[in-house]
């Protein structure tokens, strides 16, 4: 069993921080963002570790601390807070908590000490993960959440896959997810972009060719199928495929065996087959530029990944990973993100999806001197393009009816940051809109 950490934080991106954090270091995350979940998370599977935030509603964490150790002395618990006032560390203290740390979290101290108590536990540290940890948590979006479900029950299987999606989406990520997922995963993983070997040099890179097989081939070279054999091959950007190219490829999946270039003896290739394209391959069997019997063959199962613009509430959790990974990776202990930060966030259209929006978490912290991201710490463009929308964006807060936020509260059971969610617009969005409309938040 891995070494088991349980967080408790009222704030999503906190939770899904710590956890992508932990879990990329080798041990067992949970979160909740319900105090009062805890006592059944006890029972049902109890943790070698508890991280706890003070400052919480309806009960605070040193009111939640008191409750644990009434119930398990054993279990350890470090408090963290934004407010780390004297008062808070010595109430902690008193109550039994191991440490307490201030947000910013200081991470190379706070890995230091779960490490140290996995160690004194004998509780095995590296686990590997069923899925690359940065993809499964940071969305809440549900056509995401599905993709999810699709990869666990997909991905142990030999079944082809064709994943589709603009540019910066994250179909490479899904291959890594679907090959991790299977019994192949201790083979090779051979990745080859389509579009970025010229046509003449691409069926060589495929199938491999014979020494003598044209000019310039010295010596035998083995193709990405032979180096793939007995584990997967990812074929990127399968749109920019020749019909010549797709024809051949369509053999050798057929008939499980290839023939390199200039050669005559045919070779096995056990190999399973993880395509994806940015192209709309439905248009281009249409309009003749895409076999439509290779396509079937590689799409035994479809994945269409939506743009980031499509799942806006997966925005802040996004931008709070990011965050976290480059203040890491440039020694910054940045707090978070304004207020108008996130407002400039949401208003961007994001044509490059989430690789475009890692890139400007990354700019932004660079250039950050504060405790928090600020609208001067990011790239000029997108502050422009939110001055264009600012008007759309004060309509969209406005249509945010009492009503649609009764029903919201509904829908996630009275929990606020769902609440939000559902209405797609930040926590503290919802409780200045339910102030100005009479509601208690």
């Amino acid at each position: 069993m891995a070494f088991n950490v349980l967080i408790v934080d009222d704030e999503i991106e906190m939770c899904l921080s710590l956890s992508e954090l932990l879990t990329s270091h080798g041990y067992r995350a949970r979160h909740t963002t319900l105090p009062g979940e805890v006592p059944g998370l006890l029972t049902e599977d109890p943790p070698d570790l508890i991280i706890v935030d003070v400052k919480m509603p309806v009960m605070d964490g040193v009111a939640l601390l008191k409750e644990v150790k009434e119930r398990s002395r054993s279990i350890p618990v470090i408090m963290i807070s934004g407010f780390a006032s004297a008062e808070n560390v010595v109430r902690a203290m008193k109550y039994g908590a191991m440490n307490f740390y201030e947000k910013p979290l200081r991470i190379p101290e706070l890995l230091n000490e779960v490490e140290q108590l996995a160690r004194t536990n004998g509780v095995r540290r590296r686990v590997e993960p069923p899925l690359p940890p940065s993809f499964r948590v940071w969305s809440v979006n549900p056509r995401m959440r599905e993709i999810f479900r699709t990869i666990d029950k997909v991905g142990p299987t030999d079944a082809s896959v064709v994943i589709t999606g603009e540019s910066g989406t994250g179909k490479e990520l899904v291959a890594d997810a679907l090959h991790t997922l299977s019994h192949r995963s201790a083979k090779p993983f051979v990745k080859i972009n389509c579009a970025a070997i010229p046509e003449t040099l691409l069926e060589s890179e495929l199938f491999g060719h014979e020494e003598g097989a044209f000019t310039g081939a010295h010596k035998m070279h083995r193709g990405k199928f032979e180096l793939a054999d007995g584990g997967s091959l990812f074929l990127d950007e399968i749109g920019d495929l020749s019909l010549d190219t797709q024809a051949k490829l369509l053999r050798v999946l057929q008939e499980r065996e290839l023939t390199r270039v200039g050669g005559s003896r045919a070779v096995k290739a056990d190999v399973r087959i993880i395509a994806a394209t940015n192209k709309n391959i439905a248009q281009m069997i249409a309009a003749g530029t895409f076999r439509e019997d290779l396509y079937y063959r590689m799409s035994v199962i479809s994945i269409a990944l939506p743009p980031l613009r499509e799942r806006r509430e997966d925005l802040g959790l996004l931008a709070g990973y990011f965050l976290l990974q480059f203040n890491e990776q440039y020694s910054k202990q940045i707090q978070g993100l304004s207020p108008e930060v996130r407002q400039v966030l949401l208003a961007h259209n994001w044509p490059g999806n989430v690789r475009e929006l890692k890139n400007c978490i990354e700019r932004a912290v660079i250039f950050c001197e504060t405790a928090e991201l600020t609208v001067d710490d990011l790239p000029r463009q997108y502050i422009d393009y939110a001055v264009s929308e600012q008007a759309t964006l004060a309509n969209a807060y406005e249509s945010v009816s009492r009503q649609m936020i009764l029903d919201a509260l509904e829908k996630s059971d009275g929990v606020k940051h769902k609440a939000a969610e559902i209405l797609r617009i930040h926590r503290k969005t919802l409780y200045n809109k339910m102030k100005k409309l009479g509601l208690e938040p």
